[in-house]
């Protein structure tokens, strides 16, 4: 909880504090995470996968981390130009003798979208999911040549 300060009017206003302060309540508010209050008090209200996103003069490549996701899991979808990864990361169900501890990773729903350059050919994208990473390669399209063309100006 916030203290109350004697007002100061030799100090300056600080308006990324003021942000930073009015974040972490938002944060709270919604349940996500909580800053400031040690890492005991940690909690999660969502994940996405981390991604690494690269290019080579033929391709684009995706790479997504998805541990312990089954492929049935992911689905990889192109529309109008946008590319989504979603997908689901199960929990354990709690067994008979074995209690957690400490849950500290995510899991539920995740979905990650990216919209595709202008010269990805969204037709020919293909995808590989082995151990764990997920692998999508945009190949990349034969850019139009274009010539310069004067225009009379009537």
């Amino acid at each position: 909880m916030q203290e109350i300060a004697k007002w100061d009017p030799m100090t300056r206003w600080d308006p990324f504090k003021e942000l930073e302060e009015m974040s972490t309540r938002l944060n709270r508010f919604f349940g996500g995470r909580k800053s400031g209050e040690g890492d005991e008090s940690l909690t999660v209200a969502q994940w996405a996968p981390a991604v690494d996103v690269s290019e080579t003069d033929k391709e684009y490549l995706i790479k997504a981390e998805l541990p312990e996701i089954k492929k049935e899991d992911v689905k990889v979808t192109v529309d109008d130009g946008v590319l989504s990864i979603t997908g689901e990361r199960r929990q354990e169900k709690e067994e008979k003798g074995k209690k957690f501890h400490r849950i500290e990773r995510s899991y539920g729903s995740f979905s990650r979208s990216f919209t595709l350059p202008d010269d990805a050919d969204g037709a020919r994208i293909a995808a590989e999911f082995k151990e764990g990473m997920l692998n999508v390669r945009l190949p990349k399209t034969e850019k139009p040549k274009t010539s310069a063309t004067e225009v009379k100006i009537a």
